[in-house]
């Protein structure tokens, strides 16, 4: 299935709808990778080329199960047309996907990444049939941390100074969700 055929027309939404990524949304990644604000827990400062080499480019590229890179999806809102931000989700091993999002600071705080989330857990679950959502968290993101949680996830553990972050190690909060906890 290529990625321009994924079925993302099948993500039913209340405020949300979603498209796979492509070239045109670079002003977008971009504008959130490097807004400090948004990639606080997320990453250092980058510059724009590796931002475009080694994140975007790679999202471009068609999507299938079992695909090394990210199903990247750009989230807008229904009634405006404006792109808030980009979710998705990678396979990280047989039958478990690692979900992820990022929204813009404006639209962080309203409900839109607990509604992104549930929509992606059910589009995953669904429609590539997994039996379990991972999410990992830096520490301290509390934000993501209550979002996961609200929308099923239960926190798994901590592995210790696992993420090189802001000049030394930081604590990864892991997060899962069993398909059969959902009712998928």
């Amino acid at each position: 299935m290529r990625a321009k055929e994924l079925p993302v027309d099948k993500i039913d939404s209340l405020r949300l709808e979603y498209r796979s990524l492509c070239d045109t949304d670079w002003p977008l990644f971009l504008a959130l990778h490097v807004d400090r604000q948004v990639m606080t827990f997320i990453s250092d400062p980058l510059d724009e080329e590796t931002i475009r080499r080694h994140y975007f480019e790679p999202r471009l590229r068609p999507w299938q199960p079992g695909c090394k890179h990210w199903l990247c999806l750009v989230i807008s809102e229904k009634t405006t047309g404006i792109p808030i931000g980009v979710t998705g989700f990678i396979e990280r091993s047989d039958g478990i996907a690692e979900v992820g999002f990022i929204l813009k600071p404006e639209f962080q705080g309203k409900g839109y990444g607990r509604e992104s989330l549930k929509d992606i857990i059910q589009f995953s679950l669904t429609h590539y049939h997994y039996h379990k959502l991972v999410a990992t968290v830096t520490s301290g993101n509390e934000a993501s941390r209550r979002t996961l949680i609200s929308a099923g996830f239960l926190q798994e553990g901590t592995l210790r100074k696992n993420y090189y972050l802001k000049g030394s190690w930081q604590d990864d909060w892991l997060f899962g969700l069993l398909r059969e906890e959902t009712g998928y």
